[in-house]
């Protein structure tokens, strides 16, 4: 008998067909990115990380320089240790490739600075000259401030007293991203908006919201603006009500001092959740421009009927989560956190009903709810679609259940559509069934994290995914009654719900009035 014959070739890969013909994602321009805060959380678990693996996938330019601001005593040389253990602890490839290592860690440096000492400004300038020179990045320069939002005022005044502002820079672009909050309610985020837009232009400014970033966001225009079969449903006519929740398993951690100056519906409701309703409801954008886009959200902003100060119990709700069991484990409740006033009148929980009038969405409410320590961690978009107009099949005793669209934005990435059918057998009994769609089976890719996507933009000068400050101050102008009214009125029912349930009883009361459910987190 012949011996079998062993091929030492590789086996050729198996090109997945909706990953096929698609355009690189290299950018070209050379720049350098400095970190303002480079010493704290969001730089070693987020955006250093984010950074190494644009450049181990080939996205982020050769000609590149990442360097660290902050207060903290580094060297060049710690500091770039402090960057590997970051990479190896934190980056979704895993701990720092060696060879790739070796070439990125040379165009990291960092100054020990204060933010308010001009003098730390100008060595930040002589260490961009020296970029260019030596390391190629042509005056191009992105300055991500992973601040607290306190300093960002002085740390926009030193850049364009140093001559770094836009204006001063004659051989290249200047960008500045700057991390949310952008303020914590109406006046202080147009205050801080005179300051930045005095030395940078609007087109300049990328407000990151990271929510932005993921995948699955993105994928809502698509969803809607590619799809034959959802688009002339997408109205009034044919959806009676869209639901946005954002839950979470966790409590503050280690965050109560800031969560106590922030709450739920400044921390997610004003801005990352009011960004997805505005993806959601826009009209379609005449262009892909990234003002075009931006231009839709903007009006459907507009749009929003603003809260009667007299009937906020009709259209908002709050909560604080009290002691209870989460995964089997008993956690404390948010007035027994560090940091935490144990009278503390903050909610935890947060929601809203909200109307749009305009022709497309007229007499369909909007529900926004986000919350700690609740059952499941959740982000999701729910449009329930109207009900059937008459009844003809389906036993007498078969309820027929509405068609509902989830958009899953984590952490199970994908897209569920609820509909109906007739049950295998001789008699006529309908139940609703689920398509799904899973993205990272259906693309196989893991999706990258947020911020990688967001820096790259960034970079490219792409403003689609940031967001514009008349959509901000629009945002604080709608919530501004109810926070207005939260703060000025003690919650006698604190705590209102157990850690690890579906939030307070209140917030039911929104959904009721209309005949509505939320959905169960």
């Amino acid at each position: 008998m012949p011996e079998a014959v062993v091929s030492t070739e590789p086996s050729p890969q198996i090109e997945n067909p909706l990953r096929s013909l698609l355009e690189s994602d290299r950018i070209e321009d050379p720049c350098s990115i400095i970190f303002f805060g480079a010493s704290g959380d969001l730089f070693k678990r987020m955006l250093l990380p984010a950074v190494y693996n644009l450049r181990l996938e080939g996205i982020l330019p050769a000609n590149f320089s990442v360097i660290g601001f902050s207060r903290s005593p580094f060297t060049d040389e710690s500091f770039r240790n402090y960057c590997k253990e970051s990479i190896d602890s934190f980056s979704r490839s895993g701990p720092a490739k060696e060879s790739m290592w070796n070439e990125f860690s040379r165009r990291i440096s960092y100054i020990t600075a204060d933010f308010d000492d001009d003098a730390h400004f100008h060595d930040l300038r002589e260490m961009l000259e020296r970029s260019d020179a030596q390391l190629g990045t042509a005056g191009n320069r992105l300055f991500y401030l992973s601040t607290p939002p306190s300093v960002f005022p002085t740390i926009v005044e030193r850049l364009a007293t140093a001559k770094l502002d836009p204006q001063s820079n004659t051989t290249g672009w200047t960008r500045i991203i700057v991390e949310k909050p952008f303020g914590t309610d109406l006046s202080t985020a147009r205050a801080l908006q005179r300051e930045i837009n005095s030395v940078f232009d609007e087109r300049h400014i990328y407000r990151i919201d990271h929510y932005l970033g993921k995948e699955t966001v993105q994928d809502i225009m698509a969803l809607r603006f590619a799809n034959t079969i959802f688009e002339p449903i997408w109205n009034r006519q044919y959806v009676r009500s869209v639901q946005i929740t954002a839950s979470e398993t966790l409590g503050v951690e280690q965050r109560g001092g800031y969560y106590e100056s922030s709450g739920a519906l400044r921390d997610m409701l004003q801005n990352h959740v009011m960004n997805l309703l505005a993806l959601v409801a826009m009209e379609p954008p005449a262009t892909s421009s990234a003002d075009a886009i931006r231009n839709e959200k903007f009006k459907v902003l507009s749009a929003m009927r603003r809260l009667d100060p007299a009937r906020l119990d009709s259209f908002a709700a709050r909560g604080q989560y009290g002691p209870g069991t989460i995964e089997g484990e008993s956690v404390p409740g948010y007035r027994e956190e560090p940091d935490v006033n144990p009278a503390s009148n903050t909610e935890t929980f947060a929601a809203l009903k909200l109307h749009i009038d305009n022709w497309r969405w007229s007499g369909v409410p909007f529900y926004l709810r986000s919350g700690k320590r609740l059952a499941r961690k959740s982000t999701e978009i729910a449009v329930t679609f109207a009900p059937i107009p008459h009844r003809l099949f389906g036993e007498a005793s078969d309820a027929i259940e509405a068609n509902v669209l989830v958009m899953k934005i984590q952490p199970d990435e994908g897209l569920s559509l609820r509909f109906n059918a007739k049950v295998p057998g001789p008699k006529n009994h309908i139940r609703a069934v689920t398509m799904d769609f899973n993205y990272g089976t259906g693309f196989g890719v893991a999706s990258a994290p947020a911020y990688e996507r967001l820096i790259a933009d960034a970079v490219r000068g792409d403003q689609t995914l940031f967001t514009r400050w008349d959509a901000v101050e629009l945002a604080w102008e709608i919530v501004t009654p109810v926070l207005e009214r939260w703060s000025s009125t003690k919650d006698r029912s604190f705590p209102n719900y157990p850690a690890g349930s579906e939030g307070p009883q209140q917030a039911d009361l929104l959904t009721h009035d209309d005949g509505n459910i939320w959905r169960r987190i």
